[in-house]
């Protein structure tokens, strides 16, 4: 039974724009996360530790080597504080 060559043309365009839209995708994913992987499971805990890097470094996946807080992370915590009558 011979083989439609005609039938390859659209089963290789259609591959690879597969292939390219997955590679566009994780690149895009990769970029937005500072070009580590992308996390999954995230608990509480990594929540947690995500919005303390966002007050610190201006990005949920940026971390600081400085081991002194700068003078703003006192004032940008994320507890909102009670008004005492």
């Amino acid at each position: 039974m011979p083989v439609p060559w005609e039938a390859l043309i659209p089963f290789a365009l259609v591959t690879t724009m597969f292939g390219a839209a997955g590679t566009l995708l994780n690149t895009s994913k990769r970029l937005q996360n500072q070009g580590k992987p992308v996390r999954y499971n995230v608990d509480a805990w990594d929540d947690m530790m995500m919005d303390r890097d966002q007050r610190l470094t201006g990005h949920k996946r940026g971390q600081s080597t400085n081991p002194i807080a700068p003078e703003e992370f006192e004032t940008n915590s994320a507890w909102y504080t009670e008004r005492a009558s």
